[in-house]
C-alpha cells in the first residue's frame, strides 16, 4: 500500500506541477491534480506487477511456439515450464481479483508488453539462477517467491531494455521510480491483502488533500518562516523541489499534530536527497531544523499523540 512517504511524493509534484501551471487555476483543479497523480502511481505500480506475471507466463508461449514449429526439435518439444505455474504470481497476482479488475480498467493487454516481456524471458532462462529453479519437483513457497524477487531485481531495475521501456510506456516513470521500487519490493516480501484498487486508505487520501491545500493556503506565512533562515542563500538559486519541501515540512510541524517534528524532518531530508541536488538532504536538514527550534522557543508547537508514519 502507499505509504506516507508515497503520499508526500505526490503532494510534492502536484505542488511542483501547479507552481509551473501557466493558465489561473480553476476551482478544485489542485485537488483533482493530486488526485491524478495518485491514480497514475497505482496505474504504473500495477504495469510492473502485470510485468512480473507476463514474463512468468511467457514459459507456455515460448512452449507452444517451439512445438508448433515445423520440424521441433526434442528441446523444442520439452521446454520447461514451471515458472508458468508459479504459485506466488497464481496467489498473488493473477488469483487476486483486484488486480485483475485493475488491469482491465487500465486497459493494459499482453500486447502492451510481449515483445519487452520475451526479452526478458529469454535472458532470464540463460541464468544459474532460474536453471537451479526449473531442476527441483517440488515447489517451495521460499524459492517460489524468490525466482520472482530474482526477475524484478536482475532482470528488470538493472535492465537498460527495461528502463528504455519504461520511459517510453510510462511518462511518470522517472519521477515515481524510487516510490515503485519500495513498493514492489514491499509487496514482494508481503503480498497478502493487497487491494490494487484502493492502494491509498481513507486517511492517507484525507492526509494528501489536507497537506496540499495546507501548503497552499500558508504560503506567504511559510516563506515568512522560511527566509529568514537563508543567511547565505539565494532564495531565486535554490532549487525549486528544495522550498517546496521546506514548506511542507513547516506545515507539518504546524498543522499536523499527530506527526512527530522527528518524523517530519527525517522524511524531508530523505525526500530532498531522492528527488533534489546532492546537496539538499543536507540542506533541508538545516533549514527545517532552524526554524522548529524558533518554533518552539515561541511555544508554537502543539503536538498530541503519535501517529503511525
Amino acid at each position: 500500500m502507499i505509504s506516507r512517504r508515497n503520499i508526500r511524493v505526490k503532494v510534492m509534484q502536484a505542488l511542483y506541477a501547479l507552481e509551473t501551471h501557466e493558465q489561473p487555476l480553476k476551482p478544485g483543479q489542485a485537488q483533482l491534480l493530486l488526485k491524478e497523480k495518485i491514480d497514475q502511481s497505482t496505474e504504473l505500480f500495477t504495469f510492473l506487477t502485470y510485468i512480473l506475471s507476463q514474463v512468468a507466463r511467457y514459459a507456455e508461449i515460448d512452449a507452444n511456439s517451439r512445438a508448433s514449429k515445423y520440424l521441433p526439435s526434442a528441446e523444442d518439444l520439452n521446454v520447461n515450464t514451471k515458472i508458468a505455474g508459479n504459485s506466488f504470481i497464481w496467489d498473488n497476482i493473477l488469483g487476486n481479483n483486484t488486480f485483475n479488475e485493475r488491469v482491465k480498467a487500465a486497459k493494459i493487454t499482453p500486447a502492451d508488453t510481449q515483445d519487452f516481456v520475451k526479452k526478458v524471458y529469454n535472458q532470464l532462462i540463460k541464468t544459474a539462477e532460474y536453471l537451479n529453479y526449473i531442476d527441483e519437483q517440488q515447489r517451495e513457497a521460499k524459492k517460489e517467491k524468490a525466482i520472482i524477487q530474482f526477475i524484478f531485481r536482475n532482470l528488470m531495475l538493472e535492465n537498460e531494455l527495461f528502463i528504455d521501456f519504461m520511459d517510453e510506456q510510462r511518462s511518470n516513470w522517472e519521477d515515481d521510480k524510487e516510490m515503485m521500487i519500495m513498493l514492489m519490493e514491499n509487496f514482494l516480501s508481503k503480498p497478502a491483502g493487497y487491494n490494487f484498487l484502493q492502494m491509498v486508505s481513507a486517511e492517507k487520501m484525507e492526509f494528501a488533500r489536507t497537506l496540499l491545500s495546507t501548503v497552499q493556503e500558508k504560503d506567504e506565512y511559510c516563506l515568512e518562516l522560511i527566509t529568514p533562515k537563508l543567511q547565505n542563500w539565494d532564495p531565486e538559486r535554490i532549487a525549486a523541489i528544495d522550498m517546496l519541501l521546506l514548506k511542507m515540512g513547516v506545515c507539518e510541524f504546524l498543522y499536523f499534530p499527530t506527526i512527530p517534528t522527528k518524523v517530519t524532518i527525517n522524511e524531508y531530508i530523505d525526500l530532498a536527497k531522492m528527488y533534489s541536488t546532492p546537496q539538499s538532504g543536507q540542506f533541508v536538514n538545516g533549514v527545517l531544523d532552524n526554524i522548529l527550534k524558533d518554533l518552539v522557543k515561541e511555544d508554537k508547537i502543539r503536538k498530541t499523540e503519535r501517529a503511525q508514519n
